[in-house]
């Protein structure tokens, strides 16, 4: 299956997705979610994003998000491979955290950013059949939800995080305070309705927005009709993963964490590992990968090699 296509480009907005490997918790307790909003924070401190608004659930998550440096891929494959080596290292299993690459499609934030807040923000209380009506007592529920960035837009919390950019307040009045009552209001209009799906406007599997953005997408990929995976399976072509991968890993003498690295973080198939260190096949790099992972959630001299691998090489990317 080809990877999910990322349009970047500086000032984009996106609605950032991920769930679960098998649809598993990725929060087993609170102790997580803080430690997933932790490392929220530094990734929006590391990699210059703005990160509007946010939601856990206990299998998936929901960021949205801009870009001023272009830098999407980075910041949130950053984002996820960190957070899984702590999770890993803090509930001492091995492998994948997360299903795949994690979804993001393109939006227009002054069409669409007021309704997919809302949105976003229902999560935990909206119902699992999109025609069926939100109930009230599920919206009150609501207020007490401490997992999204809904408490702070509805006025309810006394200290936002510092990392939580309050710009998108706007689209719902120009004074904070008028905002705030006006998103109070707005979101209440979805009692006893069913929620409105804003994904339903979604273009091409991409783009939620106009013709201009769309344009400005395609531009981006630079391609008229090609599939969206176009840009990227030339990338990976050409190599430059693997240039950027040998350039970071120039030093290491471990050829378990060279393998590792190329599994996990350039994306490589395992199979084509295979090849180049002398295996039968896939399955004994997998082995190597999850051996590795395993004793790195006990050892955290190896924790740290991967981890600081896995920031050097998006760093490598920028």
């Amino acid at each position: 299956m080809a990877r999910p296509l990322r349009v970047e480009f500086a000032e984009a907005a996106y609605h950032v997705m991920a769930r679960g490997n098998e649809r598993r918790a990725i929060f087993r307790d609170d102790r997580d979610r803080h430690r997933f909003l932790e490392t929220v924070g530094e990734m929006v401190a590391r990699f210059g994003v703005r990160l509007h608004a946010y939601c856990l659930m206990s299998n998936h998550y929901h960021l949205l998000l801009d870009t001023p440096r272009a830098n999407l891929s980075q910041a949130v494959g950053w984002l996820q491979v960190t957070y899984t080596v702590r999770f890993n290292h803090r509930h001492r299993r091995s492998g994948h955290l997360f299903q795949g690459r994690f979804k993001a499609q393109l939006i227009e934030a002054d069409e669409y950013a007021q309704g997919l807040v809302e949105y976003v923000h229902l999560n935990p209380v909206r119902p699992r059949q999109k025609e069926q009506r939100l109930e009230a007592e599920r919206a009150g529920e609501l207020e007490q939800y401490r997992w999204s960035s809904h408490r702070v837009y509805a006025g309810l919390e006394r200290k936002a995080p510092g990392w939580l950019c309050q710009d998108w307040l706007r689209y719902w009045g120009v004074e904070p305070a008028a905002a705030r009552r006006q998103y109070r209001q707005s979101l209440a209009r979805w009692v006893g309705r069913p929620v409105a799906n804003p994904w339903e406007k979604l273009v091409g599997g991409l783009v939620l927005g106009g013709e201009k953005l769309l344009r400005q997408a395609q531009a981006e990929l630079g391609r008229k009709s090609a599939p969206p995976e176009a840009r990227w399976v030339q990338q990976r072509e050409q190599g430059q993963w693997r240039e950027r991968l040998a350039q970071v890993m120039a030093a290491e003498a471990d050829e378990r964490v060279k393998i590792w690295a190329r599994v996990r973080l350039a994306g490589e198939r395992s199979v084509v590992v295979a090849r180049d260190y002398g295996y039968a096949n896939g399955n004994g790099v997998g082995q190597v990968v999850k051996r590795l992972e395993a004793r790195a959630s006990e050892n955290k001299r190896l924790k740290a090699v991967l981890a600081r691998v896995a920031d050097a090489l998006q760093r490598e990317s920028v």
